[in-house]
């Protein structure tokens, strides 16, 4: 693949939150930083723009071109987004009873229906685009998820 430190970086993955593409990438920036300082500052910098291409694609290979993301939706009109979810996306989700809390001057709570869904990076424009149009003012928080097992979630072919 690379030059022998994907197999410290598969080992380290395991271990650890760092991807095998990250974990390559910072190996080479130690040495590159070492090389900078030996040598020229310019063909290091060179040679970390490749290895950061290069780890990228590592990521791609080892863990494919969908990435998961987990989708928090609070809104007033939690069930018109729902069924979008359901219709439009072709996705699962589930909902939560919960109570949003608001206000400077004290605590007011209300009850409120919280929406969570696991979609790919592909699919987040079509999704804001689609919430925008129910509710402008819904509240949304998306976070990357690196793994996911169960459920409904399930790779698919591009479209």
């Amino acid at each position: 693949m690379i030059d022998g430190t994907e197999i410290i970086a598969i080992f380290f993955n395991r271990k650890s939150s760092l991807s095998v593409g990250d974990f390559i990438l910072l190996f080479n920036i130690i040495i590159f930083s070492v090389a900078a300082y030996l040598l020229s500052g310019e063909i290091a910098l060179y040679s970390i723009l490749i290895y950061l291409a290069a780890s990228k694609t590592v990521d791609f290979i080892l863990e494919g071109i969908e990435e998961f993301t987990g989708i928090t939706i609070i809104s007033s009109r939690s069930g018109e987004i729902a069924n979008m979810i359901k219709q439009k996306l072709g996705r699962g989700l589930t909902i939560y009873s919960g109570k949003k809390g608001f206000g400077k001057s004290g605590e007011t709570y209300h009850s409120t229906e919280i929406i969570f869904t696991v979609i790919t990076r592909l699919e987040i424009s079509r999704l804001n685009a689609e919430i925008e149009k129910i509710d402008p003012s819904a509240f949304v928080v998306m976070q990357s998820i690196k793994d996911t097992r169960g459920g409904m979630v399930k790779k698919r072919p591009l479209q």
